[in-house]
C-alpha cells in the first residue's frame, strides 16, 4: 500500500523541512564518515609536525653552540697535554729523580740518604706515586734555594712530611733535614681501566 502525500497541500513550513531535509542529513553524513577523521589525522600530523619542530630547533641550538663546544675542546685537549708533560711515563721517573738529586746539590745539601719507596696507585686511579725518602745536611737558606728550584721543573714533585733537626757539625748552623719527594707517572691505559 503506497501512501500518498498532495506536496501541495503540506503546510509552508513543512515543504521547507522536507526540502532541506536531505540536503542536512547528506551534509552531516559527509561531517561525520570524511571530515571528523581527516580532523584526527590532521590533529596527529600537526602533533608530530611540532614534536619535529621542536627538535629542529633543538639540533639548530646545538649546532649554534658546536663552534664554541670545538674551540673548548681545542683549549683542554692542549691543556691535559700540558699537563701530560707533568706527568713523566715510569721510564722517564729514574732521569727526574736524578734531576731532584742534582738540584739538592746544586742548592748546597748534602745527601746522605736517598731511599726510593714502592710505587703504589694514587686514590684517583689515574696516576702512580713514586715517593722518596731523603735525608740531606745543610743550612736553612739551602733548604728554601732546594725547593724553590723544584718549583721551577715542569714535572711534579710533592715535598712531605719535612723534619728539620740540628746536626752534629763540626762548623756553622749545619742542620739534618728529612723529607719525602713524591713524583708521579701516568697509568697506562690499559692499566686505568683495570684499577
Amino acid at each position: 500500500m503506497a501512501i500518498k502525500i498532495d506536496l501541495k497541500s503540506l503546510p509552508s513550513y513543512a515543504k521547507i523541512i522536507i526540502s532541506v531535509l536531505p540536503g542536512a542529513v547528506l551534509s552531516l553524513l559527509v561531517v561525520i564518515l570524511m571530515i571528523m577523521p581527516k580532523q584526527k589525522q590532521i590533529k596527529a600530523l600537526d602533533a608530530k609536525i611540532d614534536e619535529q619542530n621542536n627538535k629542529i630547533a633543538e639540533s639548530q641550538a646545538k649546532g649554534a653552540r658546536l663552534d664554541i663546544l670545538i674551540k673548548e675542546n681545542e683549549k683542554l685537549v692542549l691543556r691535559l697535554n700540558e699537563l701530560k708533560e707533568q706527568l713523566p711515563e715510569e721510564k722517564e721517573i729514574s732521569s727526574l729523580l736524578k734531576q731532584v738529586s742534582d738540584l739538592s746539590i746544586a742548592a748546597g745539601l748534602e745527601m746522605t740518604s736517598w731511599r726510593p719507596a714502592q710505587k703504589k696507585t694514587h686514590p684517583s686511579g689515574i696516576v702512580y706515586e713514586i715517593p722518596v725518602s731523603v735525608i740531606v745536611k745543610g743550612g736553612y737558606h739551602d733548604l728554601g734555594d732546594f725547593l724553590s728550584s723544584l718549583t721551577k721543573l715542569n714535572r711534579i714533585v710533592n715535598i712531605n712530611n719535612i723534619q728539620i733537626g740540628a746536626a752534629q757539625a763540626v762548623k756553622g748552623n749545619v742542620l739534618q733535614i728529612s723529607f719525602t719527594a713524591s713524583t708521579f707517572s701516568a697509568v697506562p691505559e690499559g692499566d686505568a681501566g683495570k684499577q
